[in-house]
């Protein structure tokens, strides 16, 4: 299943739909009292999830197209977001950092959520380095605590896109990234939530970007140092993943940051993300004076 979180013509607050063939339907209206976000889908666990498949499998009520609504972010009030840095090794190397035997862990803010098509803006006093990251998102669908490497897939509910915007300027000032990476609009999610069974093998997708009309990155989660089972069996040592917590894998090489001359996010620039399978999410950006 695919889920999105969108306003509808006439809606003054974002709702959960399922996306099918273009269309929406509000998950709320598949089943009585259904669920408004996904974070309520997740809590409602198997029984509930089952009960929206079924649903929407005789639907003949309401859609629209997905073209008449406006996105919210793919998940809205994560518990927590846990970004891992350095996880594919063409990316360390062109930012002349070290891969670790173990992941570089931080985490980012939920001020930094931003929905799809939405707009980026930041001061040029704080940067004129912000670069973008493609990264595969994954949402823990039920707690999930000293899991073992085999079994961690079966605690995904679902994968996502995440752009990891990153002052550079700031990352390389200071000791903790999170800074950096969590200035408003930094952590575009979206635009869809792909349920775990609709993907098969997270270290198979095609993950690119593109900046301004040109390819930045191009890349597999296959180049990953560290698969989405070892991350989330590493990060559940001694921590409960709560359901609903993001995780964002690593961004592959093709940093603008690294390149000669440099090719960054600026004002008026169009970056869009992307996972084969999972969705495409672009942002626009604003660069004030």
């Amino acid at each position: 299943m695919r889920f999105a979180h969108v306003n509808l013509p006439g809606g003054d607050s974002p709702t959960l739909v399922l996306v099918e063939a273009e269309h929406a339907i509000p998950v709320s209206a598949l089943i009585p009292d259904g669920p408004r976000t996904i974070e309520q889908l997740i809590a409602g666990g198997d029984e509930l999830q089952a009960a929206v498949r079924d649903a929407a499998a005789g639907w003949t009520g309401e859609r629209t197209a997905i073209s008449e609504t406006t996105f919210a972010p793919a998940i809205l009030t994560p518990p927590s977001i846990m970004a891992v840095g350095l996880n594919y090794s063409a990316h360390a190397g062109e930012l002349n950092l070290k891969t670790d035997d173990t992941p570089t862990v931080f985490t980012l803010w939920p001020n930094s959520i931003a929905p799809h098509e939405g707009t980026t803006t930041w001061a040029r006093s704080l940067s004129e380095a912000v670069d973008y990251e493609a990264e595969l998102g994954v949402i823990i669908g039920k707690p999930a605590r000293d899991v073992s490497e085999e079994d961690a897939l079966d605690y995904v509910f679902g994968y996502t896109v995440v752009n990891d915007i990153t002052a550079r300027n700031v990352q390389y000032s200071e000791s903790q990234w999170c800074r950096a990476k969590s200035f408003d609009g930094f952590t575009p999610v979206g635009p869809y939530v792909v349920t775990a069974d609709e993907v098969p093998d997270p270290q198979n997708l095609h993950i690119w970007t593109v900046l301004d009309g040109h390819t930045m990155q191009d890349s597999t989660t296959g180049a990953m140092v560290r698969s989405v089972a070892k991350l989330i069996a590493h990060l559940s040592h001694g921590i409960t993943l709560l359901p609903g917590t993001l995780i964002s894998t690593g961004s592959p090489g093709g940093s603008g940051y690294s390149r000669t001359p440099q090719v960054l996010m600026r004002d008026r620039s169009t970056v869009t993300v992307g996972i084969d399978g999972i969705g495409e999410l672009t942002t626009h950006c604003r660069v004030l004076d």
